[in-house]
């Protein structure tokens, strides 16, 4: 059974969510960062990425860089910019882009969900990602960013969604990439039991993004419980701040690749290996894969239509997939790219992008992009549940979840 609990929310003062909330630290650079904190002084980056606020010369992962991390957030609290709630509750939080809409429930999940593996994953972690979002909750006392999570759809959920939303928002506004937020308070005691109950019947909830802050909370949820031997299970260092969403809303993007050289190959000889695997045809506009299968290839300025032939197609979870193919029958025999975690030579484009970005990295300092067909989420699915790990980059959801709306302290 997957186990959620309402908590007390801080949550930004009505009138700032607008100016607090921010796409996930991960997004930016250290100097993209500070450009927007630059642009917005109350932006949540200043807190995620509190080296914003540091001289250049101070290393990110500095303690000065945490320290400041939690005294800007607990200044924040003291002067009234975020206020806690009286008592636990839940929320909702709806996002809408290009007309579509998703709907998320925030809740706190469980660390054992996450350790026994009710909670599944299907992407490793970073050592060193993991280490630094470790240090941040761990000196903030509070998560700050939420783990997007998915289940499959529950029409009992959706019923009494539909109900809470037909309620006044506590929150509305549109992101500055025209994103609309709106955000809803669960506080009624029978309401939040129903759907505790409803989730406890799930025998699995997924990571969708955000694999490193879950890790990351796991890991300061066991060096707390080893801080504290008699704890007891219910503090709230045993769970992380998470939005839950049906799955079958979520929208997952291409996610892109873009090499820096041929492995020494002419345009020619690399076209020639590429036609052993795949069906190529010549393309008179940027092409956007239109079904599993098939990808895109961008190599001196020309487009190409890449089908995979079928005796490369697997129905292997992971084999199977369009990353995994592009993987072991280009980029590892043909490029000599065999590790793509590690190599300096693939670079990854979130398929927010466009296509656009694929071409102009080509005309700058690569030499080939692959444009990919989105990963679905059926497919995350498949390979989470049987304890597999996809391909790194392998799904980009959109949109993203922003950082500061809520705030689970520890």
């Amino acid at each position: 059974m997957a186990r959620i609990k309402a908590f007390s929310g801080i949550r930004p003062r009505k009138g700032l969510e607008a100016r607090i909330a921010a796409l996930p630290y991960d997004v930016y650079s250290r100097e993209e960062a500070k450009i927007q904190v630059e642009k917005e002084p109350m932006s949540f980056l200043r807190i995620d990425r509190a080296e914003t606020g540091l001289d250049d010369s101070v290393d990110v992962y500095d303690p000065k860089v945490y320290q400041r991390a939690h005294d800007l957030l607990w200044e924040m609290v003291e002067k009234g910019e975020f206020v806690r709630e009286e008592k636990p509750c839940l929320y909702l939080y709806e996002q809408r882009m290009a007309g579509r809409c998703q709907t998320g429930l925030v809740a706190c999940a469980s660390v054992d969900d996450y350790l026994n593996q009710v909670i599944k994953k299907h992407e490793n972690t970073r050592a060193d990602k993991e280490a630094d979002r470790i240090r941040h909750v761990d000196v903030c006392n509070a998560q700050t960013g939420p783990i997007f999570l998915a289940y499959r759809r529950q029409e009992a959920l959706q019923e009494i969604f539909a109900g809470v939303k037909t309620g006044e928002p506590l929150f509305a506004f549109s992101s500055e990439d025209g994103v609309e937020h709106r955000g809803w308070m669960i506080a009624e005691d029978e309401t939040v039991k129903r759907i505790i109950e409803i989730f406890g019947g799930m025998d699995s909830i997924y990571i969708a993004d955000g694999h490193h802050r879950a890790a990351s909370a796991v890991a300061v949820g066991r060096k707390r419980r080893a801080e504290k031997p008699g704890y007891t299970g219910e503090e709230e260092f045993n769970y992380f701040l998470s939005v839950l969403f049906p799955g079958e809303e979520l929208f997952i993007m291409d996610y892109n690749r873009v090499v820096h050289d041929l492995n020494g190959l002419t345009e020619e000889e690399f076209l020639e290996a590429v036609e052993e695997k795949f069906l190529v045809e010549k393309c008179g506009e940027a092409y956007l894969p239109e079904k599993k299968g098939k990808m895109g290839m961008y190599l001196g300025n020309q487009w190409y239509a890449l089908t995979v032939r079928k005796e490369y197609e697997s129905d292997d979870p992971i084999e199977g997939l369009d990353v995994s193919i592009l993987q072991r029958e280009v980029l590892a025999p043909v490029l000599g790219i065999t590790d793509p975690k590690t190599d300096s030579r693939i670079g990854f484009i979130g398929g927010i992008r466009g296509l656009s970005e694929l071409e102009r990295r080509v005309h700058t300092d690569c030499k080939a992009a692959f444009a990919m067909y989105p990963t679905s989420i059926e497919e995350l699915y498949r390979v989470a549940d049987q304890g597999l790990l996809m391909p790194p980059k392998s799904t980009w959801f959109e949109p993203k979840l922003r950082s500061g709306l809520f705030i689970h302290e520890l």
